[in-house]
């Protein structure tokens, strides 16, 4: 059994490293990060818990991943499932899912502020620059 913390022992890839796939950093940062989700998550299990281990060991490549039967095949079995689930939910179950899923999405755009602040460094003095006094301050009327 090769275990889901196996992946600590081994090289990670970055987010440049799915800069093929990814349209720019942001996105790379994104798709690294459910990644991690996807290969560290018992839930998920199976081919599509494989393809995130190994997309993030390096061993296979974003686009080759995408591009492999196997693994867009196990993309789709899932995305069946929860479309399946979603369909047997009650009115009540949707409207409790819609309110953790905000929740959950508030939480996660607090934490890549916080982690895009952190990666930026200190850049919030050069995006506001000195004021500038003239503004309304003299008086040349008649």
């Amino acid at each position: 059994m090769n275990g889901t913390n196996g992946a600590g022992n081994e090289r990670q890839i970055q987010d440049a490293d799915l800069m093929d796939v990814a349209q720019d950093p942001e996105q790379a940062h994104r798709l690294r990060k459910a990644l991690q989700t996807l290969a560290t998550n018992p839930k998920v299990g199976g081919k599509l818990q494989e393809m995130a281990q190994e997309v993030l060991s390096g061993r296979i490549g974003m686009k080759d991943a995408i591009q492999s039967e196997e693994y867009m095949g196990a993309i789709g079995d899932r995305l069946h499932e929860m479309r399946r689930a979603a369909e047997n939910q009650t009115q009540a179950e949707r409207e409790a899912s819609r309110e953790q899923f905000a929740k959950w999405q508030k939480e996660q755009e607090a934490k890549e502020d916080q982690e895009r602040a952190e990666r930026d460094g200190p850049s919030g003095a050069i995006v506001t620059g000195p004021r500038r006094g003239g503004r309304g301050g003299s008086s040349h009327r008649d």
